[in-house]
């Protein structure tokens, strides 16, 4: 059984759900969330490159907890779902955390 997989594919429904049934902060709405996860593949794809490659590899996954399937530099492809996942988590939970502490303020600041 991929549990990898399994795991990569539950979060990356949990979190959007999170966000639509929860938290709405309206990050996915913003260009600024678009471009950081840009640039968060972009360097997964170095690193994970790295870490990864089959040529001298540092981190090792056994291949009956993935599909199999590696791009490119040898990534496995839950990879990439389970960091997306991760950061989008971190920038949610980021996010809410500060607009609460702003209406925190506001209320401060009307008494």
């Amino acid at each position: 059984m991929p549990e990898y997989t399994i795991l990569t594919v539950i979060a990356l429904l949990a979190v959007p759900a999170l966000e639509l049934l929860w938290l709405r902060t309206g990050l996915f709405r913003r260009p600024a969330y678009w471009i950081s996860m840009a640039i968060v593949l972009g360097f997964q794809v170095l690193v994970d490159g790295w870490l990864t490659k089959l040529s001298a590899p540092i981190v090792l996954y056994d291949d009956a907890m993935t599909l199999g399937i590696r791009f490119p530099f040898d990534i496995p492809i839950e990879d990439f779902g389970f960091g997306a996942a991760m950061v989008t988590l971190a920038m949610l939970l980021w996010t809410r955390a500060g607009s609460t502490e702003a209406a925190d303020e506001h209320r401060r600041a009307q008494r």
